[in-house]
């Protein structure tokens, strides 16, 4: 007997198992459309239905728009209605978040993910004025995205409800963790929640979350697919085997390089050219590619 999710899943705003895709940059570091267009089909020929397109791994904070929106275009030419694209137009300014919901919409994308704002650090007052405004923008349905680590403030219990009662908004996307406070909103706002946090996918799965945005999902989408087919099939044994043996090796090394240098790097390795990250980002130097390759042989993926 397979283990029921939430009712009101969101599969089909947000898809079920996401990649927080790469932006590929050629040798001189321009937007590279092409590779792209051919990492897009890689991951949704081998099991994944959601694109995030400039979200954080997509170097958000380096890309313009004219690129975010060039990106959204290709893609969505590329695999046509085979997968979900959610386009980042989460900024700490509320009018360039609009513009880029705005942009985004206009390009063809089927959702929203908004970041909390980062660096200003608003009060829970202005959260839920900025996720109004933006949410007023567009009809593009709305994944919240809370990562204190990265905004500097949590989005807090209440200010989720609150927000969760706008018309539009409705995922969220927790890179927060605390999954005491996250239960009872899973089962209270009606929200779909997906696991920002590779080492927590399993986990929130069994708190009724729909699925994941997820950055090892790079280098093994065919088993992150798996996994929560696996989950959902009631077959925990090879749950547990998929994200022990696979999926915490992977994230180990995300942590320790960063999402798009891991990413990216672990795509070369794979033999999928997506260039290598804008500064302040950094690739991964001879030694780090040493240890990531023997990694991702020990997870399957190589």
């Amino acid at each position: 007997m397979g283990i029921s999710l939430t009712a009101n899943t969101g599969a089909e705003y947000f898809g079920t198992v996401g990649v927080a895709m790469v932006t590929p940059f050629d040798r001189d570091g321009a937007l590279d459309v092409n590779a792209g267009r051919k990492l897009a089909a890689h991951l949704v020929s081998n099991g994944i239905d959601a694109l995030v397109l400039a979200g954080t791994t997509g170097e958000s904070p380096t890309t313009t728009l004219d690129e975010k929106v060039a990106l959204i275009k290709a893609v969505r030419e590329e695999i046509g209605d085979s997968a979900k694209i959610i386009a980042g137009a989460g900024t700490n300014s509320t009018a360039t978040s609009i513009a880029a919901a705005q942009a985004s919409a206009e390009a063809g994308a089927d959702s929203l993910l908004v970041v909390t704002p980062y660096y200003s650090k608003p009060t829970q007052e202005g959260l839920v004025q900025h996720y109004t405004a933006v949410a007023s923008a567009t009809d593009l349905p709305i994944c919240l995205y809370d990562i204190p680590g990265r905004s500097g403030i949590p989005v807090e219990s209440d200010t989720i409800r609150r927000i969760a009662e706008l018309p539009t908004v409705k995922a969220m996307k927790d890179a927060k963790g605390n999954m005491f406070e996250a239960a009872p909103l899973i089962q209270e706002t009606g929200l779909a929640w997906y696991s920002g946090d590779d080492p927590l996918n399993v986990p929130w799965l069994a708190l009724g979350a729909t699925g994941f945005i997820s950055v090892v999902g790079h280098a093994a989408p065919a088993l992150l697919r798996e996994l929560r087919t696996s989950f959902e099939e009631g077959d925990l044994a090879r749950t547990r085997e998929i994200n022990a043996n696979t999926m915490q090796v992977l994230a180990v090394q995300q942590a320790l390089l960063g999402g798009a240098t891991f990413a990216k790097a672990a795509l070369r390795l794979q033999g999928i050219e997506v260039g290598d990250p804008r500064l302040p980002v950094v690739p991964a130097d001879d030694a780090q590619m040493e240890v990531l390759r023997r990694d991702m042989k020990k997870a399957g993926v190589l």
